[in-house]
């Protein structure tokens, strides 16, 4: 089978519903595997400050999403409750419990329907999300959804439909490196890789500036600084 249909043969069956059961999945966690929730009250209670954990929580999931180890120990059993090739499903779950640990971190309620729309929207990435609004598909910021007075159904799915085109994007991506390494030596090994590092860095940056801290400041007779 040539590279083409792989992909297109990889991402037939494939809905955009598939990234709220990821997201679900990301926040709730699974059997041994901790979800965001989890992993953020751990590093919390470890750090006893609310940025010192993000940027742990950062590190770490760049570092998983840069490697193997997680698709090959997780891939598997994501891609079974998802029926998403698993080096989407990997990379999608990564993304999406690091903006949920952000979110929460920051003191965002994760079971609000409008949080979930927003930590979807941050996935799409900074360009992503600019690209949209600038063209009347996305109203505004993922921090003005989070806030909204309601929650919109509607708007909810256009994200999740976005953040599908954007995730097979990158998949054809990814296959391509592949494709051209198996052509090129010391080329395709690192491609996915390399992509996911680099798009988990580039969200997790935008999510620390759509999700500003609401976590209550001191007060008293100390001085805040700045």
């Amino acid at each position: 089978m040539s590279e083409p249909n792989q992909v297109v043969a990889l991402t037939e069956g494939i809905t955009a519903g598939a990234f709220h059961e990821i997201l679900d999945l990301a926040i709730e966690g699974r059997g041994k595997l901790p979800g965001a929730k989890q992993s953020a009250k751990q590093l919390l209670l470890a750090k006893n400050d609310a940025e010192d954990a993000i940027a742990r929580m950062v590190a770490s999931h760049v570092a998983m999403a840069s490697g193997q180890g997680f698709a090959t120990n997780w891939g598997g059993f994501l891609v079974s409750i998802v029926t998403i090739p698993a080096n989407v499903t990997a990379a999608a779950f990564i993304q999406a419990r690091l903006v949920a640990g952000i979110a929460h971190l920051r003191g965002y309620e994760l079971s609000d329907p409008r949080v979930r729309t927003a930590i979807l929207m941050v996935m799409l990435g900074p360009s992503g999300n600019a690209n949209l609004v600038a063209n009347g598909v996305l109203p505004s910021s993922p921090l003005v959804v989070a806030t909204a007075p309601v929650f919109d159904a509607r708007l909810d799915r256009q994200v999740a439909k976005a953040l599908l085109d954007r995730s097979m994007n990158q998949l054809t991506g990814k296959r391509f490196g592949v494709w051209l390494g198996k052509r090129i030596p010391m080329v395709g090994g690192g491609v996915g890789a390399v992509v996911d590092g680099w798009s988990t860095a580039s969200i997790a940056k935008h999510a620390q500036a759509e999700f500003p801290s609401r976590r209550p400041k001191l007060t008293g007779t100390v001085v805040q600084a700045g």
